[in-house]
C-alpha cells in the first residue's frame, strides 16, 4: 500500500492531476466560508445551532456547512444534480434529446449546454426561495436574521448564489476533465467529509460531559465499521448471467466461440434513488414554508422527521424510484438485441424476447434487493436522531409510547455522519476514486493498491 502511494506520486502527470484535483476541491472549500452580505452572523447561528437535528441539518450537511453560513457557496452543486437527473428524464420522452443522446460527442455536448441553462435556472428559483425565506425567519430569541429585508437584499442574494453555483459547476467540470475521478462527486465528497472531524469532537465531548459512555462509543464504531463494510459488499454485489458467443468467420479469421458474462449490479441506480426520494419528501414542508397556511402545515407536521408517515413515504419513494430509474438507464430488449446481433446467447435460453424477459426477471429481482438496501442505509441516520415517534400511530401509538424504551421513540441524539446517505456517497465515491487511480497505475505499468486483481463482484 505504501508502495502504490509513492508510485503516484513517481509519475509526473498522474502528479499534476492528483495536486489540481486537491487545489480546486481546496477553492471550494474557500467559497464554503464566505457568507453573502446583508445578513447577521450571530442571528444565523443562533438559528443554525436550534435547527442542526432537523432537515434543515441534514440538507446543511451535504453543502459542506455553507447553507449554515447562507455562503457564496450554500446552493453547492445540488442544482447541477437535480439539472441533470431531469435531461436524463427528458431524454426519455422528448424524441430530440434522445436523437442528440445517439450522436455521439457532439450530441453529448449540446446536452452539457441544455443542463447547464438548466441549473442557472434552477439556482436563481431556488436562491430567490431562499432570500425570501431567510427574511422571513427569526431565533428563537426573537431576532431577525435580515437586518435590512427588501429587493435589495433578495437581488444580492440571488445574484451572488447563482454565481457561486456556476463557479461550483466550473470546479466540477474541470475536476473530470484535467484531475482524478468524477468532479461532482468528489465536491459532494469534500462537503460531507469535512464535518466528521466536528462530530468526533462532538462524541469526544459528550464522553468528557457523561451524555455517552465508553461502550456506546465502542458499539457505534463497530456499527459504524459493520454499515461500511455492508455498503462495499452491496456495492460491489452482482449476479453474473453467462453467455456465451458462437464462432463467425469473417474473411480469414474467425471470430466468438468464446464464454464471457454479462454483470447486473445489486444496486444499478446509486443513490440517485434516494436523492429523488429526499426530494419528494421535502416538497410538504417546502410548500408549507412559502404558504404559511395551516391545513398544509398541519400535513407538513404529520410528514415531519421520525413520524410513521415520513417513514412510510420515504422508504416507499426510495423503492418506486429505483425502479423507475433502473427502467431508464437499462433497456433489456436492447440488450438482448445486441447479443443477438453478435451471435451471443444466454445457456438454455432462446435468443430475443425469451432473452429479454429472461433479464428483465432477473433485474427486478435484483433492484428490489437494491432498493431494500438502500432504504435500511437512508433511513437509520433519522431512526440515530429523532427516533420512530409511535405516539403519532392510531389505536395503538399510546400504548407502545409508553412500553417502548425511550432511544427508540426519541431517538440516541447520535451525530448524522455516523450512517446512512452520507455514508453510502462518502464510501461510493472513495471506492470509485480508488479504482481509477488504481487504473491510472496499472495503465503504467505500475502495481496497483490491490496486488492480487481487481476486487470481484460476487456470483449470484
Amino acid at each position: 500500500m505504501i508502495e502504490s502511494f509513492r508510485n503516484l506520486f513517481a509519475i509526473p502527470d498522474l502528479r499534476k492531476r492528483l495536486i489540481f484535483t486537491f487545489g480546486l476541491l481546496a477553492v471550494y472549500r474557500v467559497g464554503c466560508n464566505i457568507p453573502t452580505a446583508g445578513i447577521d452572523p450571530l442571528a444565523l447561528l443562533e438559528f443554525m445551532e436550534a435547527a442542526k437535528n432537523t432537515l434543515l441539518g441534514m440538507v446543511n450537511t451535504f453543502t459542506g456547512g455553507s447553507l449554515a453560513r447562507v455562503a457564496v457557496f450554500a446552493l453547492g452543486i445540488m442544482p447541477y444534480i437535480t439539472s441533470s437527473i431531469v435531461l436524463q428524464l427528458l431524454t426519455v420522452v422528448w424524441p430530440y434529446l434522445e436523437k442528440l443522446s445517439k450522436e455521439g460527442e457532439l450530441g453529448r455536448r449540446k446536452i452539457t449546454q441544455y443542463t447547464r441553462y438548466l441549473t442557472m435556472l434552477i439556482s436563481i428559483i431556488q436562491s430567490t426561495g431562499i432570500a425570501i425565506w431567510i427574511e422571513r425567519v427569526t431565533t428563537p430569541g426573537g431576532a431577525s436574521l435580515v437586518p435590512d429585508p427588501g429587493w435589495a437584499f433578495r437581488l444580492m442574494t440571488v445574484l451572488t448564489l447563482t454565481t457561486g453555483t456556476a463557479f461550483v459547476m466550473w470546479l466540477g467540470e474541470q475536476i473530470t476533465e484535467r484531475g482524478v475521478g468524477n468532479g461532482i462527486s468528489l465536491i459532494i465528497f469534500a462537503g460531507i467529509i469535512v464535518g466528521l472531524p466536528g462530530a468526533v469532537v462532538t462524541t469526544i465531548q459528550g464522553v468528557q460531559s457523561g451524555t455517552l459512555t465508553l461502550f456506546m462509543i465502542a458499539f457505534l464504531t463497530a456499527f459504524m465499521l459493520a454499515v461500511v463494510a455492508f455498503i462495499v459488499f452491496m456495492e460491489r454485489g452482482q449476479r453474473r448471467i453467462p453467455v456465451q458467443y458462437a464462432k463467425r468467420v469473417v474473411g480469414r479469421r474467425i471470430y466468438g466461440g468464446q464464454n464471457t458474462y454479462l454483470p447486473l449490479r445489486v444496486n444499478t441506480g446509486g443513490v440517485i434513488p434516494v436523492i429523488f426520494a429526499s426530494s419528494v419528501v421535502m416538497i410538504p414542508s417546502t410548500i408549507a414554508g412559502m404558504f404559511q397556511n395551516e391545513w398544509l402545515q398541519s400535513i407538513s407536521n404529520y410528514l415531519a422527521w421520525g413520524q410513521p408517515m415520513h417513514y412510510a413515504l420515504y422508504v416507499v419513494a426510495i423503492v418506486f424510484f429505483s425502479y423507475f430509474y433502473v427502467s431508464i438507464i437499462f433497456n433489456p430488449a436492447d440488450t438482448a438485441e445486441n447479443m443477438r446481433k453478435y451471435g451471443g446467447f444466454i445457456p438454455g435460453i432462446r435468443s430475443g424476447k425469451k432473452t429479454s424477459e429472461y433479464i428483465d426477471r432477473i433485474l427486478t429481482r435484483l433492484t428490489l434487493v437494491g432498493a431494500i438496501y438502500l432504504a435500511a442505509v437512508s433511513v437509520l441516520p433519522e431512526f440515530l436522531l429523532s427516533g420512530f415517534a409511535v405516539s403519532g400511530l392510531p389505536f395503538i401509538g399510546e400504548t407502545l409510547d409508553s412500553n417502548l424504551p425511550n432511544w427508540v421513540t426519541q431517538g440516541m441524539g447520535i451525530n448524522f455522519y455516523f450512517g446512512g446517505t452520507s455514508l453510502l456517497i462518502v464510501v461510493g465515491v472513495a471506492m470509485d476514486f480508488v479504482q481509477q487511480l488504481e487504473s491510472q497505475l496499472v495503465m503504467r505499468n505500475y502495481d496497483g493498491f490491490m496486488k492480487r486483481g481487481r476486487v470481484r463482484g460476487r456470483r449470484g
